[in-house]
């Protein structure tokens, strides 16, 4: 049997995903490192920047802040979550994440178990933010 290594992957090597806001790296994944029960990831918010609204009907998400101040608002109840507490989003729940203070926000991500298709993962209730071209991007802080 052959021997198994573990898997890393950078931050800095990920590009981000601002479609939806913020700065988001899937950084473990089915397809990143193979992963099968979920994936996990970092988010960066700037002040004033969020997540739109969404839901996982597949999922649990948890979220661990690492720094700043997260408002999340699930299912209509907001809470706001500062460096190192931790919230659950229930599979199925619409939530949206704020940085409504004037630090950067930093987080860590998990959701699991998998959905059936990537597709079928994530639904957006909410407008994406628009962002002009110009916009400042959060580098890499690692």
């Amino acid at each position: 049997m052959a021997e198994k290594h573990p898997s890393t992957v950078a931050r800095a090597a990920v590009p981000a995903n601002r479609r939806r806001g913020g700065d988001i790296r899937v950084l473990l994944s089915p397809r990143t490192v193979g992963a099968t029960a979920g994936f996990m990831g970092s988010l960066t918010l700037a002040p004033g920047e969020y997540i739109s609204e969404h839901y996982h009907p597949y999922s649990e998400e948890y979220l661990y802040v690492v720094a700043g101040v997260l408002t999340m608002t699930i299912d209509g109840h907001t809470v706001e979550v500062g460096p190192d507490h931790a919230v659950l989003v229930p599979i199925g729940a619409r939530h949206r994440a704020e940085n409504r203070g004037g630090a950067l926000v930093r987080a860590v991500y998990h959701l699991g178990p998998l959905a059936p298709r990537p597709d079928l993962g994530h639904v957006d209730t909410e407008e994406p933010p628009h962002r002009a071209e110009s916009q400042i991007v959060v580098g890499d802080q690692a």
